[in-house]
Protein backbone atom coordinates (compact mmCIF):
# COMPACT_ATOMS: atom_id res chain seq x y z
CA UNK A 1 0.00 0.00 0.00
CA UNK A 2 1.70 3.17 -1.19
CA UNK A 3 1.10 6.69 0.06
CA UNK A 4 1.26 9.92 -1.95
CA UNK A 5 -0.47 11.98 0.70
CA UNK A 6 -0.28 15.52 1.99
CA UNK A 7 2.82 17.05 0.46
CA UNK A 8 4.50 15.01 -2.23
CA UNK A 9 7.98 13.69 -1.54
CA UNK A 10 9.65 16.78 -2.95
CA UNK A 11 7.40 18.88 -0.71
CA UNK A 12 7.87 16.88 2.48
CA UNK A 13 8.45 18.76 5.72
CA UNK A 14 12.13 17.84 5.59
CA UNK A 15 12.63 19.54 2.22
CA UNK A 16 10.47 22.64 2.70
CA UNK A 17 11.94 25.70 4.49
CA UNK A 18 10.43 26.54 7.89
CA UNK A 19 9.16 29.92 6.66
CA UNK A 20 7.30 28.23 3.79
CA UNK A 21 5.81 25.64 6.13
CA UNK A 22 4.47 28.40 8.35
CA UNK A 23 2.89 30.28 5.43
CA UNK A 24 1.33 27.13 4.02
CA UNK A 25 0.02 26.09 7.46
CA UNK A 26 -1.55 29.51 7.92
CA UNK A 27 -3.26 29.27 4.53
CA UNK A 28 -4.49 25.78 5.38
CA UNK A 29 -5.96 27.05 8.65
CA UNK A 30 -7.62 29.94 6.81
CA UNK A 31 -8.98 27.52 4.22
CA UNK A 32 -10.44 25.33 6.99
CA UNK A 33 -12.17 28.32 8.58
CA UNK A 34 -13.60 29.46 5.24
CA UNK A 35 -14.66 25.89 4.43
CA UNK A 36 -16.72 25.73 7.62
CA UNK A 37 -18.22 29.21 7.15
CA UNK A 38 -18.98 28.74 3.44
CA UNK A 39 -20.56 25.33 4.07
CA UNK A 40 -22.98 26.96 6.48
CA UNK A 41 -23.80 29.84 4.17
CA UNK A 42 -24.28 27.55 1.17
CA UNK A 43 -26.53 25.19 3.10
CA UNK A 44 -28.88 28.11 3.83
CA UNK A 45 -29.51 28.00 0.09
CA UNK A 46 -30.17 24.25 0.24
CA UNK A 47 -32.62 24.72 3.10
CA UNK A 48 -34.34 27.49 1.16
CA UNK A 49 -34.65 25.33 -1.96
CA UNK A 50 -35.99 22.42 0.11
CA UNK A 51 -38.74 24.61 1.59
CA UNK A 52 -39.55 27.15 -1.11
CA UNK A 53 -42.02 24.86 -2.90
CA UNK A 54 -44.31 24.64 0.11
CA UNK A 55 -45.63 28.19 -0.34
CA UNK A 56 -45.14 28.06 -4.11
CA UNK A 57 -47.70 25.23 -4.23
CA UNK A 58 -50.22 27.52 -2.50
CA UNK A 59 -49.41 30.37 -4.92
CA UNK A 60 -49.79 28.09 -7.96
CA UNK A 61 -53.13 26.81 -6.63
CA UNK A 62 -54.36 30.43 -6.53
CA UNK A 63 -52.88 31.30 -9.94
CA UNK A 64 -54.01 28.26 -11.91
CA UNK A 65 -56.98 26.90 -9.97
CA UNK A 66 -58.22 23.42 -10.85
CA UNK A 67 -55.61 23.06 -13.62
CA UNK A 68 -52.92 22.80 -10.94
CA UNK A 69 -53.86 19.33 -9.73
CA UNK A 70 -52.38 17.41 -6.81
CA UNK A 71 -50.49 15.30 -9.37
CA UNK A 72 -48.70 18.41 -10.71
CA UNK A 73 -48.04 19.63 -7.17
CA UNK A 74 -46.45 16.31 -6.27
CA UNK A 75 -44.40 16.22 -9.49
CA UNK A 76 -42.97 19.69 -8.94
CA UNK A 77 -42.23 18.93 -5.31
CA UNK A 78 -40.58 15.59 -6.10
CA UNK A 79 -38.48 16.92 -8.99
CA UNK A 80 -36.05 18.55 -6.55
CA UNK A 81 -35.92 15.35 -4.49
CA UNK A 82 -35.19 13.11 -7.50
CA UNK A 83 -32.40 15.47 -8.57
CA UNK A 84 -31.12 15.48 -5.00
CA UNK A 85 -30.87 11.68 -4.96
CA UNK A 86 -28.77 11.71 -8.14
CA UNK A 87 -26.58 14.51 -6.78
CA UNK A 88 -25.98 12.75 -3.47
CA UNK A 89 -24.82 9.54 -5.17
CA UNK A 90 -22.89 11.02 -8.12
CA UNK A 91 -21.25 13.97 -6.39
CA UNK A 92 -20.68 11.92 -3.23
CA UNK A 93 -18.56 9.59 -5.39
CA UNK A 94 -16.82 12.51 -7.11
CA UNK A 95 -15.81 14.19 -3.85
CA UNK A 96 -14.08 10.95 -2.80
CA UNK A 97 -12.20 10.17 -6.02
CA UNK A 98 -11.57 13.73 -7.28
CA UNK A 99 -11.69 15.81 -4.09
CA UNK A 100 -14.12 17.75 -1.91
CA UNK A 101 -13.49 20.92 -3.92
CA UNK A 102 -14.65 19.27 -7.16
CA UNK A 103 -17.91 18.22 -5.55
CA UNK A 104 -18.53 21.62 -4.02
CA UNK A 105 -17.89 23.58 -7.24
CA UNK A 106 -20.06 21.26 -9.38
CA UNK A 107 -22.87 21.47 -6.79
CA UNK A 108 -22.78 25.26 -6.69
CA UNK A 109 -22.86 25.57 -10.49
CA UNK A 110 -25.83 23.19 -10.75
CA UNK A 111 -27.78 25.10 -8.08
CA UNK A 112 -27.17 28.49 -9.70
CA UNK A 113 -28.06 27.31 -13.22
CA UNK A 114 -31.13 25.42 -11.97
CA UNK A 115 -32.51 28.43 -10.07
CA UNK A 116 -32.01 30.71 -13.08
CA UNK A 117 -33.93 28.28 -15.31
CA UNK A 118 -36.74 27.91 -12.75
CA UNK A 119 -37.11 31.68 -12.53
CA UNK A 120 -37.31 31.91 -16.33
CA UNK A 121 -39.68 28.93 -16.75
CA UNK A 122 -42.11 29.36 -19.61
CA UNK A 123 -44.06 27.06 -21.94
CA UNK A 124 -43.84 27.32 -25.71
CA UNK A 125 -46.66 29.51 -27.04
CA UNK A 126 -47.86 29.99 -23.47
CA UNK A 127 -48.39 26.26 -22.88
CA UNK A 128 -49.32 25.56 -19.25
CA UNK A 129 -48.00 22.00 -19.39
CA UNK A 130 -44.82 23.19 -21.11
CA UNK A 131 -44.26 25.69 -18.31
CA UNK A 132 -44.70 23.01 -15.64
CA UNK A 133 -42.35 20.60 -17.43
CA UNK A 134 -39.64 23.25 -17.76
CA UNK A 135 -40.12 24.06 -14.08
CA UNK A 136 -39.83 20.34 -13.27
CA UNK A 137 -36.59 19.83 -15.22
CA UNK A 138 -35.02 23.02 -13.82
CA UNK A 139 -35.92 22.02 -10.27
CA UNK A 140 -34.33 18.63 -10.96
CA UNK A 141 -31.09 20.38 -11.96
CA UNK A 142 -31.27 22.49 -8.81
CA UNK A 143 -31.77 19.26 -6.86
CA UNK A 144 -28.63 17.77 -8.42
CA UNK A 145 -26.66 20.63 -6.88
CA UNK A 146 -28.55 20.53 -3.58
CA UNK A 147 -27.89 16.79 -3.36
CA UNK A 148 -24.21 17.29 -4.10
CA UNK A 149 -23.92 19.81 -1.26
CA UNK A 150 -24.88 17.13 1.28
CA UNK A 151 -21.79 14.91 0.94
CA UNK A 152 -19.34 17.55 -0.31
CA UNK A 153 -20.12 20.41 2.10
CA UNK A 154 -20.84 18.18 5.08
CA UNK A 155 -17.71 16.03 4.72
CA UNK A 156 -15.62 19.17 4.19
CA UNK A 157 -17.13 20.84 7.27
CA UNK A 158 -16.59 17.73 9.41
CA UNK A 159 -12.96 17.37 8.32
CA UNK A 160 -12.23 21.08 8.75
CA UNK A 161 -13.85 21.09 12.20
CA UNK A 162 -11.83 18.00 13.12
CA UNK A 163 -8.64 19.96 12.34
CA UNK A 164 -9.63 23.17 14.14
CA UNK A 165 -11.84 22.12 17.07
CA UNK A 166 -11.92 18.36 17.65
CA UNK A 167 -13.81 18.37 20.96
CA UNK A 168 -16.47 20.73 19.63
CA UNK A 169 -16.69 19.13 16.19
CA UNK A 170 -20.21 17.80 16.78
CA UNK A 171 -21.88 21.05 17.91
CA UNK A 172 -20.01 23.12 15.28
CA UNK A 173 -20.96 20.68 12.52
CA UNK A 174 -24.62 20.81 13.55
CA UNK A 175 -24.73 24.61 13.61
CA UNK A 176 -23.15 25.01 10.15
CA UNK A 177 -25.18 22.21 8.54
CA UNK A 178 -28.57 21.33 10.02
CA UNK A 179 -29.16 24.73 11.62
CA UNK A 180 -28.62 26.38 8.24
CA UNK A 181 -30.76 23.80 6.44
CA UNK A 182 -33.55 24.21 9.00
CA UNK A 183 -33.31 27.98 8.79
CA UNK A 184 -34.51 27.53 5.21
CA UNK A 185 -38.10 27.12 6.43
CA UNK A 186 -38.48 30.52 8.15
CA UNK A 187 -36.20 32.09 5.52
CA UNK A 188 -38.53 30.97 2.72
CA UNK A 189 -41.54 32.33 4.61
CA UNK A 190 -39.87 35.66 5.40
CA UNK A 191 -38.74 36.01 1.79
CA UNK A 192 -42.25 35.27 0.49
CA UNK A 193 -43.87 37.69 2.95
CA UNK A 194 -41.44 40.52 2.09
CA UNK A 195 -41.83 40.06 -1.67
CA UNK A 196 -45.61 39.61 -1.32
CA UNK A 197 -45.89 42.91 0.58
CA UNK A 198 -43.49 44.74 -1.74
CA UNK A 199 -45.45 43.56 -4.78
CA UNK A 200 -48.71 45.02 -3.49
CA UNK A 201 -49.87 42.70 -0.72
CA UNK A 202 -53.46 41.62 -1.28
CA UNK A 203 -53.26 43.17 -4.75
CA UNK A 204 -49.93 41.58 -5.67
CA UNK A 205 -49.27 39.94 -9.03
CA UNK A 206 -48.61 36.38 -7.84
CA UNK A 207 -46.56 35.45 -10.91
CA UNK A 208 -44.20 38.34 -10.13
CA UNK A 209 -44.06 37.24 -6.49
CA UNK A 210 -42.93 33.65 -7.04
CA UNK A 211 -40.45 34.51 -9.81
CA UNK A 212 -38.89 37.24 -7.66
CA UNK A 213 -38.60 34.86 -4.70
CA UNK A 214 -36.81 32.25 -6.80
CA UNK A 215 -34.61 34.91 -8.38
CA UNK A 216 -33.47 36.19 -5.00
CA UNK A 217 -32.73 32.63 -3.86
CA UNK A 218 -29.80 32.45 -6.30
CA UNK A 219 -27.82 35.01 -4.25
CA UNK A 220 -26.53 32.77 -1.37
CA UNK A 221 -24.77 30.20 -3.59
CA UNK A 222 -23.37 32.97 -5.79
CA UNK A 223 -22.07 34.85 -2.75
CA UNK A 224 -19.75 32.02 -1.66
CA UNK A 225 -18.73 30.70 -5.08
CA UNK A 226 -15.45 32.66 -5.27
CA UNK A 227 -14.31 31.51 -1.82
CA UNK A 228 -15.13 27.91 -2.66
CA UNK A 229 -12.95 28.11 -5.76
CA UNK A 230 -10.03 29.08 -3.49
CA UNK A 231 -10.52 26.34 -0.87
CA UNK A 232 -8.04 23.50 -0.25
CA UNK A 233 -8.98 19.90 0.34
CA UNK A 234 -8.54 18.89 3.99
CA UNK A 235 -5.36 17.32 5.39
CA UNK A 236 -7.39 14.20 6.19
CA UNK A 237 -8.45 13.88 2.56
CA UNK A 238 -4.96 14.48 1.17
CA UNK A 239 -3.55 11.86 3.51
CA UNK A 240 -6.21 9.15 3.22
CA UNK A 241 -7.95 9.49 -0.17
CA UNK A 242 -8.30 6.45 -2.41
CA UNK A 243 -8.74 7.88 -5.91
CA UNK A 244 -8.17 4.69 -7.92
CA UNK A 245 -8.85 0.97 -7.46
CA UNK A 246 -11.49 1.64 -4.78
CA UNK A 247 -12.24 -1.66 -2.91
CA UNK A 248 -16.04 -1.41 -2.84
CA UNK A 249 -16.63 -5.03 -1.80
CA UNK A 250 -14.36 -4.63 1.22
CA UNK A 251 -16.08 -1.31 2.04
CA UNK A 252 -19.48 -3.03 2.12
CA UNK A 253 -18.14 -5.89 4.25
CA UNK A 254 -16.62 -3.46 6.72
CA UNK A 255 -19.45 -0.94 6.92
CA UNK A 256 -22.64 -2.93 6.15
CA UNK A 257 -24.06 -2.57 9.66
CA UNK A 258 -23.26 1.13 9.83
CA UNK A 259 -24.86 1.68 6.41
CA UNK A 260 -28.07 0.03 7.62
CA UNK A 261 -28.06 2.46 10.53
CA UNK A 262 -27.37 5.72 8.71
CA UNK A 263 -29.35 4.89 5.56
CA UNK A 264 -32.25 3.21 7.38
CA UNK A 265 -32.69 5.96 9.95
CA UNK A 266 -32.41 8.61 7.22
CA UNK A 267 -35.13 6.85 5.18
CA UNK A 268 -37.52 6.91 8.15
CA UNK A 269 -36.69 10.52 9.04
CA UNK A 270 -37.18 11.84 5.51
CA UNK A 271 -40.33 9.74 5.07
CA UNK A 272 -41.79 11.82 7.90
CA UNK A 273 -40.18 15.21 7.61
CA UNK A 274 -40.25 15.88 3.86
CA UNK A 275 -43.96 15.40 3.17
CA UNK A 276 -44.73 17.29 6.37
CA UNK A 277 -42.50 20.09 5.11
CA UNK A 278 -43.63 20.13 1.49
CA UNK A 279 -47.32 19.84 2.36
CA UNK A 280 -47.28 21.82 5.61
CA UNK A 281 -48.71 24.83 3.77
CA UNK A 282 -51.40 22.58 2.28
CA UNK A 283 -52.27 21.30 5.76
CA UNK A 284 -52.33 24.79 7.27
CA UNK A 285 -54.24 26.37 4.37
CA UNK A 286 -56.89 23.65 4.68
CA UNK A 287 -57.70 24.73 8.26
CA UNK A 288 -57.29 28.51 7.80
CA UNK A 289 -60.65 29.94 6.82
CA UNK A 290 -59.51 32.51 4.25
CA UNK A 291 -59.40 32.73 0.48
CA UNK A 292 -57.36 34.23 -2.32
CA UNK A 293 -54.41 36.48 -1.52
CA UNK A 294 -55.41 36.63 2.16
CA UNK A 295 -55.03 32.83 2.34
CA UNK A 296 -51.46 33.07 0.99
CA UNK A 297 -50.45 35.68 3.56
CA UNK A 298 -52.10 33.84 6.49
CA UNK A 299 -50.54 30.54 5.42
CA UNK A 300 -47.09 32.16 5.14
CA UNK A 301 -47.47 33.69 8.61
CA UNK A 302 -48.41 30.38 10.21
CA UNK A 303 -45.69 28.69 8.18
CA UNK A 304 -43.20 31.17 9.65
CA UNK A 305 -44.44 30.36 13.17
CA UNK A 306 -44.09 26.66 12.40
CA UNK A 307 -40.49 27.12 11.24
CA UNK A 308 -39.63 29.35 14.19
CA UNK A 309 -40.86 26.73 16.67
CA UNK A 310 -38.97 23.93 14.91
CA UNK A 311 -35.64 25.78 14.70
CA UNK A 312 -34.65 25.76 18.44
CA UNK A 313 -34.63 21.97 18.32
CA UNK A 314 -31.44 22.17 16.25
CA UNK A 315 -29.72 24.24 18.96
CA UNK A 316 -30.90 21.91 21.75
CA UNK A 317 -29.49 18.94 19.82
CA UNK A 318 -26.15 20.73 19.43
CA UNK A 319 -26.04 21.36 23.19
CA UNK A 320 -26.92 17.75 24.05
CA UNK A 321 -24.78 15.84 21.56
CA UNK A 322 -21.52 15.82 23.55
CA UNK A 323 -23.34 14.93 26.79
CA UNK A 324 -25.77 12.24 25.60
CA UNK A 325 -23.82 10.93 22.62
CA UNK A 326 -24.90 10.72 19.00
CA UNK A 327 -27.08 7.62 19.27
CA UNK A 328 -28.94 8.63 22.42
CA UNK A 329 -29.67 12.11 21.09
CA UNK A 330 -31.11 10.64 17.91
CA UNK A 331 -33.33 8.26 19.88
CA UNK A 332 -34.60 11.20 21.94
CA UNK A 333 -35.55 13.05 18.76
CA UNK A 334 -37.37 10.06 17.25
CA UNK A 335 -39.30 9.68 20.51
CA UNK A 336 -40.77 13.15 19.90
CA UNK A 337 -42.31 11.90 16.64
CA UNK A 338 -43.81 8.98 18.53
CA UNK A 339 -45.30 11.00 21.39
CA UNK A 340 -46.40 14.20 19.63
CA UNK A 341 -47.47 12.35 16.47
CA UNK A 342 -49.87 10.26 18.55
CA UNK A 343 -51.17 13.31 20.45
CA UNK A 344 -51.89 15.29 17.27
CA UNK A 345 -53.27 12.27 15.41
CA UNK A 346 -55.62 11.20 18.17
CA UNK A 347 -56.83 14.72 18.98
CA UNK A 348 -56.81 16.02 15.38
CA UNK A 349 -60.47 17.02 15.08
CA UNK A 350 -60.31 19.08 18.26
CA UNK A 351 -56.92 20.64 17.51
CA UNK A 352 -57.80 21.97 14.04
CA UNK A 353 -60.48 24.13 15.62
CA UNK A 354 -57.70 26.02 17.43
CA UNK A 355 -55.20 26.74 14.64
CA UNK A 356 -52.42 28.27 16.83
CA UNK A 357 -52.45 25.24 19.17
CA UNK A 358 -52.30 22.89 16.19
CA UNK A 359 -49.36 24.81 14.66
CA UNK A 360 -47.48 24.86 18.00
CA UNK A 361 -47.78 21.06 18.42
CA UNK A 362 -46.93 20.54 14.75
CA UNK A 363 -43.85 22.74 15.24
CA UNK A 364 -42.80 20.89 18.39
CA UNK A 365 -42.95 17.59 16.51
CA UNK A 366 -40.66 19.02 13.85
CA UNK A 367 -38.44 20.52 16.56
CA UNK A 368 -37.88 17.05 18.03
CA UNK A 369 -37.05 15.85 14.54
CA UNK A 370 -34.41 18.57 14.25
CA UNK A 371 -33.06 17.82 17.73
CA UNK A 372 -32.57 14.13 16.98
CA UNK A 373 -32.27 12.67 13.49
CA UNK A 374 -32.11 16.07 11.79
CA UNK A 375 -28.95 16.94 13.74
CA UNK A 376 -27.47 13.48 14.12
CA UNK A 377 -27.86 11.84 10.72
CA UNK A 378 -25.50 14.21 8.92
CA UNK A 379 -23.09 14.12 11.84
CA UNK A 380 -23.03 10.33 12.25
CA UNK A 381 -22.78 9.84 8.48
CA UNK A 382 -19.71 12.12 8.50
CA UNK A 383 -18.09 10.44 11.50
CA UNK A 384 -18.92 6.75 10.98
CA UNK A 385 -16.90 6.28 7.80
CA UNK A 386 -13.23 6.61 6.88
CA UNK A 387 -12.15 9.66 4.91
CA UNK A 388 -11.49 7.61 1.76
CA UNK A 389 -15.16 6.60 1.50
CA UNK A 390 -16.85 9.31 3.57
CA UNK A 391 -18.40 11.13 0.61
CA UNK A 392 -19.66 7.97 -1.06
CA UNK A 393 -21.16 6.43 2.11
CA UNK A 394 -22.59 9.77 3.25
CA UNK A 395 -24.09 10.33 -0.21
CA UNK A 396 -25.55 6.81 -0.31
CA UNK A 397 -27.11 7.18 3.15
CA UNK A 398 -28.57 10.58 2.31
CA UNK A 399 -29.85 9.28 -1.04
CA UNK A 400 -31.70 6.43 0.67
CA UNK A 401 -33.14 9.11 2.93
CA UNK A 402 -34.38 11.01 -0.10
CA UNK A 403 -35.94 7.81 -1.44
CA UNK A 404 -37.86 7.85 1.83
CA UNK A 405 -38.80 11.46 1.08
CA UNK A 406 -40.16 10.50 -2.35
CA UNK A 407 -42.10 7.53 -0.93
CA UNK A 408 -43.43 9.72 1.87
CA UNK A 409 -44.42 12.54 -0.48
CA UNK A 410 -46.14 10.11 -2.86
CA UNK A 411 -47.91 8.42 0.06
CA UNK A 412 -49.00 11.61 1.82
CA UNK A 413 -51.96 12.49 -0.41
CA UNK A 414 -53.37 8.90 -0.60
CA UNK A 415 -53.06 8.50 3.19
CA UNK A 416 -54.74 11.86 3.77
CA UNK A 417 -57.47 11.16 1.20
CA UNK A 418 -58.24 7.52 2.06
CA UNK A 419 -57.56 7.28 5.79
CA UNK A 420 -58.06 10.89 6.87
CA UNK A 421 -55.71 13.75 7.82
CA UNK A 422 -55.10 12.43 11.33
CA UNK A 423 -53.37 9.35 9.93
CA UNK A 424 -50.48 11.36 8.49
CA UNK A 425 -49.49 12.07 12.10
CA UNK A 426 -50.18 8.53 13.35
CA UNK A 427 -47.96 7.14 10.57
CA UNK A 428 -45.27 9.64 11.64
CA UNK A 429 -45.51 8.24 15.18
CA UNK A 430 -45.04 4.69 13.86
CA UNK A 431 -41.98 5.78 11.89
CA UNK A 432 -40.64 7.44 15.03
CA UNK A 433 -40.83 4.12 16.86
CA UNK A 434 -39.11 2.31 13.99
CA UNK A 435 -36.42 5.02 13.92
CA UNK A 436 -35.70 4.50 17.61
CA UNK A 437 -35.18 0.78 16.99
CA UNK A 438 -32.90 1.24 13.96
CA UNK A 439 -30.84 3.85 15.79
CA UNK A 440 -30.43 1.70 18.92
CA UNK A 441 -29.23 -1.38 17.03
CA UNK A 442 -27.18 0.14 14.18
CA UNK A 443 -25.82 3.59 15.16
CA UNK A 444 -22.61 3.77 17.21
CA UNK A 445 -22.40 6.00 20.28
CA UNK A 446 -18.58 6.39 20.25
CA UNK A 447 -18.19 8.76 17.32
CA UNK A 448 -16.74 11.79 19.08
CA UNK A 449 -13.08 10.82 18.61
CA UNK A 450 -10.50 11.93 16.04
CA UNK A 451 -11.58 11.08 12.48
CA UNK A 452 -7.99 10.06 11.77
CA UNK A 453 -8.43 7.08 14.12
CA UNK A 454 -11.27 5.73 11.96
CA UNK A 455 -8.97 6.13 8.95
CA UNK A 456 -6.24 4.09 10.65
CA UNK A 457 -8.66 1.27 11.51
CA UNK A 458 -10.05 1.18 7.97
CA UNK A 459 -6.60 1.17 6.35
CA UNK A 460 -5.48 -1.63 8.68
CA UNK A 461 -8.55 -3.64 7.65
CA UNK A 462 -7.81 -3.13 3.95
CA UNK A 463 -4.18 -4.16 4.40
CA UNK A 464 -5.17 -7.23 6.42
CA UNK A 465 -7.49 -8.28 3.59
CA UNK A 466 -4.80 -7.99 0.94
CA UNK A 467 -5.82 -4.76 -0.74
CA UNK A 468 -2.98 -3.04 -2.58
CA UNK A 469 -3.41 0.48 -3.89
CA UNK A 470 -2.31 4.06 -3.70
CA UNK A 471 -3.48 6.12 -0.72
CA UNK A 472 -3.42 9.90 -0.55
CA UNK A 473 -3.84 12.84 -2.89
CA UNK A 474 -1.08 15.36 -3.55
CA UNK A 475 -2.77 18.27 -5.25
CA UNK A 476 -3.51 21.98 -4.85
CA UNK A 477 -1.43 22.31 -1.70
CA UNK A 478 1.65 21.21 -3.67
CA UNK A 479 1.20 24.08 -6.09
CA UNK A 480 0.89 26.39 -3.08
CA UNK A 481 4.16 25.06 -1.65
CA UNK A 482 5.94 25.45 -4.98
CA UNK A 483 4.83 29.08 -5.24
CA UNK A 484 5.96 29.82 -1.69
CA UNK A 485 9.32 28.07 -2.24
CA UNK A 486 9.86 30.11 -5.42
CA UNK A 487 9.01 33.35 -3.60
CA UNK A 488 11.57 32.58 -0.85
CA UNK A 489 14.45 31.97 -3.26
Amino acid sequence: MSNSSDLASKNSHEDVPQAVQEVVSQKERTSSAFTIACSGFALISDGLQNNIMSLTNVVFAQLYGAKYTSAWSTQLSNSLTVGTILGQVIIGYICDVKGRKWGIVISTLAIVLGIILVTASHGAHGSFHGFLWMFTVARGLTGLGVGGEYPSSSTSAAEAANEKMLKQRGPVFIMVTNFMLSFGTPFACILYLIVFSAAGGLNANLSTVWRTVFGISVLPPLAVFYFRLKMLNSKLYRKSAIQRNVPYLLIIKYYWKTLIGTAGAWFLYDFITFPNGVFSSTIISSIVHKKGHALIRATAEYQLLLGAIALPGVVVGALLVNHLGRRNTMILGFSGYLIIGLIVGCAYEKLIKVVPAFVVLYGLMQSFGNLGPGDMLGLTSSESYATAVRGTCYGFSAAIGKVGAVVGTESFTPIRANLGPRWTFIVAACCGLAGMAVTFFFIRNDLDGDLAEEDRKFMAYLEANGWQGEVGAAESVDELVEKEVASHK
